[in-house]
């Protein structure tokens, strides 16, 4: 139990010395500039397993999490 504590201990400690930066200025980085996100997949998806049309595919995948915040609403009242 000693030797686990000591080694977890040395490994907390070996890792948050060497994870910090040396640089002191402010880090910024772009994630996504342009693509598509999450909620514009999900809503694809969705619309698909339901529409089966691909216009309707394009239409709520352009609409995003709006599709997906009414595809769940609608389908919450149902049950």
């Amino acid at each position: 139990m000693n030797k686990l504590l000591t080694t977890t201990l040395f490994l907390l400690l070996f890792t948050s010395i060497y994870a910090q930066e040396a640089n002191t200025e402010p880090i910024t980085h772009t994630v996504i500039e342009k693509g598509i996100g999450l909620g514009n997949v999900i809503a694809v998806v969705i619309s698909w397993s339901k529409n089966k049309s691909i216009l309707y595919a394009i239409l709520h995948g352009i609409l995003g999490w709006l599709y997906v915040i009414y595809t769940a609403i609608k389908d919450w009242n149902k049950k």
